[in-house]
């Protein structure tokens, strides 16, 4: 490892003189530092916890440190990518941790987690962790830190129940998980004891500040950006979308009173801006803050746009975003089919798509990315030459714009109404399929792997029975070979492949994260089920509700 380039940071915030018996804290990436930093939630927890006389705080990435204490009580991890996972582990080796939270004691720091993948779904990583923080860590950060400090001179035991009484901080090694069988569904999900509650509730912040960037740096994946949270969740509500249903409510920055003294603020030490946000262009007065940045003063400001709902791009957006240096606009149709966007209750025309891209040609840009989807529940062949005949569509009313179709495979997400819905095993070929049916006529056509697709499922649907195949799979190399070999070799131990990544699961199913409370109630993602169902030719039969 090397030390950090910390003389390119442009800090924007003040870091806290530590007091003389501050926490020694080491806050990890599990990725290069150039990954790490471009993460406005790893910068964001980052300041939050630098900020605290009470902490001293280090950064640790794959690639680099800042200087670490000898002893640290808190490790903590943001994490924002599944596969990641391996990464955990190594950091863990090299700092003398065991993996296991089972097999640490009061001479090793104590462990947490947090970000959209652990929040969404721990258990496949719960035996690596001592604590998950989850939810948003405007609320978690400081509680987490206060509660530590209530029982910092403790033994392990006590801090961990002292924690686990913090609502939205979850600590696995409280709740007992028992299985039908080796290869069964989950039994019961149950804390150890009562003075453990039963649920734990994600927690959500609620207000119109939201996040900016805390520092700005060329060794960024995206150099000297400045980022900016618009928009947070998204109030569209597609039935596979996690972006969506874990993070809700829909949430806007206030332009006047917050977004745009930051963007002022940011643009002092940099003119590159990145608005950020799942449905950027949905705030309600989107339009005041184009005006605000098609000010003269910042003409010479680069902006990029997170991927933008397609019936909002107007030609003053293109213009706009033209004048500010992009080229090109994402935007995300998952199908060229009215029935199956119907079906997962995207709320978006072909027409609509069409005139996006008349659109942004006529405002001046070069290029349109689209982001679509194979797989998706209730798709059938159909589907796709609807895709196909909309691609041409498109291509034929705006010629000249360069098109690319980004394409993956459904995965089924925890706390959305598709969780119950497993990989569709056919999707492969029907990626083979638009592949061939797309780069004949001129369309630049990107598909992810299927393969790996898989494995995002395996981790996404994923209990606590994988934590020995995880391990199995690092030491195999971590490749797609590495899952296979592992699978075979607790073949009778685990369930199989097929159960975690294909099967559908039937309502009545405890699922791994059952008392893990996200932003909806189970009963209200069964009712979004029931409502595409309901659009199905033939409705599978252990997802047709029976009360």
């Amino acid at each position: 490892m090397t030390s950090l380039p910390l003389s390119d940071e442009r800090l924007l915030f003040t870091p806290a003189t530590s007091q003389a018996d501050a926490i020694p804290l080491i806050f990890a990436f599990p990725n290069e530092y150039t990954v790490g930093i471009t993460s406005l939630g790893f910068q964001v927890v980052w300041a939050t916890l630098a900020s605290r006389p009470d902490l001293e705080v280090s950064r640790l990435f794959t690639d680099g440190h800042e200087s670490l204490p000898s002893h640290p009580e808190i490790l903590g991890f943001s994490m924002s990518w599944e596969l990641d996972y391996v990464n955990i582990l190594g950091l863990l080796e090299s700092l003398g941790v065991p993996i296991r939270s089972q097999n640490r004691t009061s001479d090793h720091p104590l462990v947490f987690g947090g970000g959209p993948v652990l929040t969404a779904n721990p258990e496949p990583y719960a035996d690596f962790f001592d604590v998950f923080l989850l939810g948003d860590g405007e609320i978690l950060l400081n509680a987490f830190i206060n509660a530590y400090q209530e029982v910092r001179h403790a033994d392990r035991d006590t801090q961990l129940r002292h924690l686990a009484q913090v609502s939205g901080i979850y600590v696995p090694s409280l709740y007992d998980v028992t299985y039908e069988s080796a290869e069964g569904a989950i039994a019961a999900i149950k804390p150890i004891d009562s003075t453990i509650p039963a649920t734990v509730e994600k927690q959500t912040y609620r207000g119109n500040t939201l996040s900016t960037s805390t520092v700005v740096t060329e060794k960024a994946a995206w150099e000297n950006i400045f980022m900016v949270e618009v928009v947070r969740s998204c109030p569209e509500m597609c039935r596979f979308c996690l972006a969506s249903y874990l993070t809700l409510p829909f949430r806007i920055a206030d332009v006047e009173d917050s977004l745009m003294p930051a963007i002022a603020r940011g643009l002092e030490v940099t003119n590159r801006l990145g608005l950020l946000g799942a449905s950027v262009t949905q705030h309600p007065e989107f339009e005041t803050l184009l005006d605000y940045l098609n000010a003269p003063k910042y003409d010479d400001v680069r902006i990029s746009l997170a991927s933008v709902r397609t019936n909002t791009v107007t030609e003053k957006l293109a213009k706009t975003l033209v004048k500010h240096d992009s080229k090109s606009i994402t935007i995300a149709v998952e199908s060229g089919s009215d029935r199956l966007r119907q079906i997962i209750n995207k709320k978006l025309t072909t027409d609509e798509i069409i005139q996006a891209g008349i659109n942004a040609k006529a405002g001046g840009l070069s290029s349109v990315k689209l982001y679509g989807m194979v797989g998706l529940p209730g798709e059938e062949s159909g589907d796709l030459d609807r895709t196909v005949q909309m691609m041409r569509e498109l291509k034929k009313a705006a010629p000249g714009l360069r098109l690319t179709l980004g394409c993956s495979t459904f995965v089924p997400k925890a706390h959305t109404p598709f969780q119950w819905f497993g990989v569709n095993p056919h999707a492969e070929k029907r990626l083979q399929f638009l592949q061939k049916n797309l780069r004949s006529q001129g369309i630049d056509f990107r598909p992810e792997s299927y393969n790996w697709s898989v494995i995002q499922a395996l981790l996404s649907r994923g209990d606590r029975r994988l934590s020995t195949l995880l391990e199995l799979t690092r030491h195999y190399g971590d490749s797609l070979g590495s899952y296979r070999r592992a699978f075979k070799e607790l073949r009778g131990q685990i369930p199989d492949l097929e159960f975690y990544v294909h099967q559908n699961w039937s309502l009545e199913q405890i699922l791994p994260w059952s008392h893990l409370q996200g932003a909806l109630p189970l009963s209200t993602l069964e009712k979004h089920l029931q409502g595409a169902v309901a659009l199905f030719p033939q409705p599978p039969k252990e997802l047709v509700a029976t009360g």
